[in-house]
């Protein structure tokens, strides 16, 4: 993966001439304070055009607000640790996640069975069961993909013994390439399941640290092996029924959505519900629950992201439920089984 300052294309360079002498200077103060709150260090070169995209990201975030206060929105959004990405940027660096092709040879891939009988609670949510680690961050890597099924795996390894422990998305990046991932320039979900299958196993966070970017080589070790899986299950594309019924009774299980959208990038709080959505997916994140909102009765899925405790509601997201398949989270569900 490339530094950020070499994201930046000639478009961009043109950006940073125009609005290098427009800067709001009243910003000057929010600015400073949020480069420290993040840690934000640039070269005297890129920060005029750091600036100004967060300048930009800025105003969109308040005029959307001021929308949802008069109730044309169902969420709220607010400047972040990314506050200084084009949404270019966002889509290139964090949203790493590749479409299984509908068809493809391999995988040995069965199907979730939903039952006509079974009667879902009207509320789930595996974090108050103990089937969830904290919330992780990817940095400037897209490996969604890896994030997404290490939180599944970590999700079946506590249904199987009782222990939560946290899994390698390392592991996952520098060893699945032979089953066509690509680290931090994206992979499947599917095909990290298959890995880990076909490996007998996968090591622990602790024992394969994550490093943001790709290793040199595979240091899988198999005496230190945390977890494993025996087979891949799919959710029928596009069916929140079966997905709902799959989260009720499995556990957290791996989906994707169509995060190339800029209120994605800066949600902050609500049930998301946007008209830029579409059901072409590219990010993956990890569906821990669904619920229905007490104010206005939404119904909504618990979607747990890798861009830090700093993006969503404590890096988790409410996307709406029952509408159509929203943002495609029902087009790549998946989840591994033993």
């Amino acid at each position: 993966m490339p530094p950020l300052w070499a994201v930046v294309t000639v478009t961009s360079l043109v950006f940073l001439r125009t609005f290098s002498i427009t800067q709001d200077q009243a910003l000057e103060e929010a600015w400073r304070g949020w480069k420290g709150v993040h840690a934000k260090e640039y070269l005297e070169e890129e920060e005029a055009f750091r600036r100004a995209v967060w300048e930009k990201n800025m105003q969109k975030i308040k005029i959307h607000n001021l929308e949802a206060s008069l109730g044309k929105h169902s969420y709220q959004l607010a400047m972040n640790h990314l506050g200084d990405l084009t949404d270019e940027e966002f889509n290139q660096l964090l949203n790493g996640f590749h479409p299984d092709p509908v068809k493809r040879r391999g995988g040995n891939l069965a199907f979730f069975q939903k039952s006509a009988s079974l009667k879902t609670p009207k509320e789930v949510d595996w974090r108050k069961k103990g089937y969830v680690t904290p919330v992780k961050n990817q940095g400037h890597c897209g490996a969604c993909w890896a994030f997404s099924a290490t939180g599944a795996l970590e999700g079946l390894l506590v249904n199987k013994t009782g222990k939560l422990v946290s899994l390698s998305e390392q592991n996952l990046i520098d060893c699945s390439g032979k089953l066509g991932n690509h680290g931090c320039h994206g992979g499947y979900i599917r095909r990290a399941f298959e890995y880990v299958r076909d490996n007998g196993g996968i090591n622990s966070e602790g024992a394969y640290p994550y490093l943001e970017k790709e290793g040199f080589s595979c240091h899988y070790n198999p005496q230190d092996r945390a977890a494993n899986c025996t087979s891949v299950v799919a959710v029928q594309r596009g069916s929140e029924e079966d997905l709902e019924q799959a989260v009720a009774t499995i556990g957290p299980v791996s989906v994707a959505v169509d995060a190339h959208n800029f209120p994605f990038h800066f949600y902050k709080s609500g049930v998301f519900s946007t008209i830029f959505c579409s059901d072409s997916v590219n990010h993956a994140m990890l569906a821990v629950g669904y619920g229905t909102s007490p104010e206005d009765g939404k119904q909504y899925w618990i979607l747990k992201n890798s861009w830090s405790e700093k993006w969503g509601e404590q890096g988790y997201m409410r996307l709406v439920k029952g509408a159509d398949n929203h943002c495609g989270v029902a087009s790549q569900a998946s989840y591994p089984t033993m």
